[in-house]
């Protein structure tokens, strides 16, 4: 009985939470790639560039962009993007 406790625990420990935006038409899940999210969630109320990733030679990789999306109930969703992928969401509560 306690080994089963145990590796429930630990099975739980080692689970990381994926960030996701519930949209209109779907869930934005981190991984999506930016055409999936203007599909599920329309355009954002602000997009920007951020950077670029560079590689171990110094060159340029991949833009990173900001999406901004809300507010919505309150939130605004902050998505961050590295290529053509979701990379983040974060939320924060907007004034």
């Amino acid at each position: 009985m306690h080994k089963l406790i145990l590796a429930t625990l630990l099975s739980l420990a080692t689970c990381t939470a994926q960030a996701s935006l519930r949209c209109e038409h779907g869930i934005a899940s981190e991984g999506d790639r930016t055409a999936e999210v203007r599909i599920k969630c329309g355009e954002p109320v602000s997009q920007g560039l951020t950077g670029y990733t560079y590689d171990e030679n110094g060159n340029r990789e991949f833009a990173q962009e900001e999406w901004v999306y809300g507010p919505k109930g309150g939130m605004l969703y902050f998505l961050q993007f590295e290529g053509e992928r979701l990379k983040r969401i974060e939320s924060r509560r907007s004034n």
